[in-house]
């Protein structure tokens, strides 16, 4: 229920508070109450939203039932007050009597008000309680909407100096030893550098460009090691226009890099779709005696965006053994499609 029903429940309400307390009334001919009938509507439209908008969002407490009570009777209070100045004190200056009998107490007068009084202000404190109750609910999807984004800022920026640490690491070993592909890698590294940076300004961008970044990436890592033929990568996708987040594949490549063994071996990758669901496969085969394959910044960074960006909607399987760690990856970007 939005703001519209709601407005849409007022309306209503008061037709049909109109319908009984004034029109049904003329058209049977019952006249004599007309003017009567028209002050008791106009002070409970008063009261109706006295108590809507200052009393019940005063009063209303969960944790203080007691508080909640006392409110009932303040709204009670404010009827009777606005009840007895135009039906005793003004009208009678105009038709010469009130509503109520001469010598009638106030005592008297605010109970007898508490019958009157209760489907106006019941019906006006639901709707009072609907109106907080979705408000406070907006508020809440806000702050979770702030969250998630605070988080999603937050893990962003961990992701270029993650990156730019390791790849400054490879080409400080590439000018070490003066090979003749260390130019070659800081091309390759500030062209990479210019895809992050505008990519990662963008919540979604389309998975060629992902996958794309990843290949460019590879090709880096590929100038410091002896047997480059042994990396096998499979590019099987058929919607490159998909679109999906920056930067939660290539920590998977990063690590690949970083833990791997190159000296025999390499790693396989395989990327693919299906309508919309994109599945990437890492078969990575360890270093000697490595204990710590799969952990790191990056690979709890990209958890943590998969829990905020596709709850639900993913499936990561990291399965290590002795000799070597795979990842199995499926993501849903059907939401990102356009």
């Amino acid at each position: 229920m939005r703001a519209k029903q709601i407005l849409f429940l007022h309306i209503f309400y008061w037709i049909l508070n109109l319908s009984f307390s004034i029109v049904t009334p003329v058209i049977a001919g019952k006249t004599e109450f007309f003017v009567l009938n028209v002050t008791f509507f106009a002070v409970s439209f008063i009261a109706f939203y006295i108590n809507y908008f200052y009393i019940v969002p005063f009063f209303f407490n969960i944790k203080k039932l007691y508080f909640t009570i006392f409110g009932f009777f303040v709204s009670v209070g404010c009827f009777v007050f606005f009840r007895y100045m135009v039906e005793e004190l003004i009208l009678p200056l105009f038709i010469g009597h009130g509503n109520y009998a001469e010598g009638t107490s106030l005592l008297y007068y605010y109970y007898d008000n508490v019958f009157y009084s209760s489907t106006t202000l019941f019906i006006s404190t639901v709707l009072s309680l609907f109106n907080i109750f979705f408000k406070r609910e907006e508020e809440r999807q806000k702050l979770i909407e702030e969250k998630k984004y605070a988080e999603l800022k937050a893990l962003k920026t961990q992701i270029n100096p993650h990156f730019i640490f390791n790849s400054l690491n490879n080409i400080y070993s590439l000018v070490f030893q003066n090979s003749e592909k260390a130019l070659p890698a800081i091309e390759e590294l500030s062209k990479l550098l210019r895809y992050s940076t505008k990519d990662l300004e963008q919540d979604f961008i389309p998975l060629e460009r992902e996958i794309g970044y990843v290949e460019s990436l590879i090709e880096l890592e590929k100038l410091r090691i002896k047997n480059p033929e042994k990396i096998i990568i499979s590019n099987q996708i058929k919607n490159p226009a998909l679109k999906i987040s920056p930067m939660l594949i290539v920590p998977f490549v990063e690590n690949a890099f970083k833990h791997g063994d190159f000296r025999d071996k390499g790693f396989e990758m395989n990327i693919s779709d299906e309508n919309t669901i994109l599945h990437f496969y890492l078969l990575n085969y360890k270093k000697e005696k490595m204990k710590d394959s799969v952990s790191g910044i990056g690979i709890d960074n990209v958890r943590k965006r998969l829990e905020i960006l596709y709850p639900k909607k993913h499936e990561l399987k990291i399965t290590e053994t002795e000799a070597d760690f795979t990842i199995d990856l499926k993501i849903d970007l059907k939401n990102e499609e356009k």
